[in-house]
């Protein structure tokens, strides 16, 4: 390439570079990130295993897992109805998050379900840690909309369990014992 069509490539290239820095200095501030809820994961030896974000969405909570130091592979993961993680086996979160007036079974991909506590599975890499999102249309942070709130009082848990959930079976998808914990705050 001669060097005046080098000087000419750079020349456009700087150019556009101009333009989309000009382009995004004049873009209005993206609009802030509704105020949501955290909850510490913890395991049962009372060690910080990562963090759980939740943001309310005009349909439902996202939920933005992190977490490092679980076992590989996939998780089953809930929301459970007492926002109590403080025995080594998670027992004192309850159970799933139901229906009060008629208790639905569980599971995603029961045609009876879900219950409210139900979510997507978590993958955990070979290397301990696992991040997801997950996004819940049956619930939501303060119980906006008719769906029971996850900031409730006496709180609420996010649990992780030690297998996948088949998002069927009874009564909590064949997870497995709890092995992570926290108190949605």
């Amino acid at each position: 390439m001669s060097s005046v069509l080098k000087s000419a490539a750079f020349g456009l290239i700087a150019a556009g570079l101009a333009a989309a820095t000009a382009a995004l200095a004049a873009d209005p501030a993206p609009a802030p990130v509704p105020a949501g809820a955290t909850a510490e994961i913890k395991g049962p030896d009372g060690a910080r295993l990562g963090t759980a974000t939740f943001r309310e969405g005009p349909t439902g909570v996202l939920a933005r897992v992190e977490v490092k130091g679980l076992p590989p592979g996939w998780h089953g993961m809930h929301f459970h109805e007492k926002g109590d993680c403080s025995d080594p086996k998670f027992m004192n979160s309850g159970a799933h998050m139901n229906h009060a007036d008629a208790k639905v079974p569980h599971g995603l991909l029961n045609p009876k379900g879900p219950d409210y506590g139900d979510l997507p599975n978590l993958y955990v890499a070979a290397d301990g840690s696992g991040v997801g999102e997950v996004f819940s249309s049956l619930i939501s942070l303060k119980g906006e909309g008719g769906r029971p709130a996850l900031l409730a009082p006496g709180g609420r848990a996010l649990v992780i369990h030690a297998s996948p959930d088949d998002h069927a079976a009874q009564p909590i998808g064949g997870a497995g014992a709890r092995i992570a914990c926290g108190v949605i705050r």
